[in-house]
């Protein structure tokens, strides 16, 4: 019998702060996968917004709280029945989302991350930090697994795609970039069925981290101990 449900409709959600040398790519490497595109800006103060916006990109301002304020603010304006969140700085190769959503579209999983320990990275080694960020994540999926008894290879990796019903049952609450790892544990605990694919995470084209390793790591572990054993 041949499939006669509906298309699905594919929200990709570019969070972005000063990725002028970028966001251009970024969103021209999504465009033939998405039915929609829509930058959640950090308040950019070089050209991001308006190089999105020249490309006819809906551009809405997040309120400058953070990577994980940013995607759960993006939720409330998406059209689509699933959702792609990817970086904007170089790091994530767009022509994976086929490759994201097809768990979703084949109806085995509603949350689909993916993994640079499978695909491979040429950002995540070289140095102290990295090893540490390397060792913490694969500390935190460890634990993930054994609660949930799943088979993940990694937590922290911000390209992934999810449905849109599903990330709005989800309550989610992190402001900075625990909010990956705070979607997937959400997302076990309640019941809903986790995925990974293999995606390769390139060097930054341009930019920088976003994230300083001791400015952020007591949170890394609180929001973990809070969500997968509280929450």
């Amino acid at each position: 019998m041949a499939d006669t449900s509906p298309p699905h409709k594919i929200s990709v959600v570019i969070p972005t702060l000063n990725e002028q040398e970028t966001i251009a790519s970024i969103i021209k490497g999504c465009e033939p996968y998405a039915d929609e595109i829509i930058v959640i800006d950090g308040h950019s103060r070089d050209g991001t917004r308006k190089i999105a916006e020249n490309l006819g990109v809906r551009t809405i301002l997040d309120h400058q709280k953070g990577k994980g304020e940013a995607l759960r603010h993006s939720v409330s304006h998406v059209a689509g029945d699933i959702i792609v969140f990817i970086d904007a700085d170089g790091s994530h190769n767009p022509h994976d989302i086929p490759k994201l959503i097809q768990p979703i579209v084949d109806g085995r999983a509603d949350h689909v991350s993916g993994s640079r320990l499978i695909g491979g990275s040429s950002e995540l080694h070289g140095g102290f930090d990295e090893c540490f960020r390397l060792m913490g994540s694969s500390f935190i999926t460890a634990c993930i697994n054994w609660k949930f008894k799943v088979r993940l290879s990694e937590s922290q990796n911000g390209f992934r795609a999810i449905k849109t019903e599903v990330i709005k049952q989800l309550d989610l609450k992190e402001d900075i970039t625990t909010i990956e790892q705070e979607m997937i544990i959400k997302t076990l605990k309640k019941g809903f069925r986790m995925a990974e694919v293999s995606t390769h995470e390139m060097k930054r084209v341009a930019g920088y981290s976003k994230i300083s390793l001791r400015k952020v790591w007591f949170r890394y572990v609180y929001s973990f101990l809070k969500y997968l054993f509280l929450g």
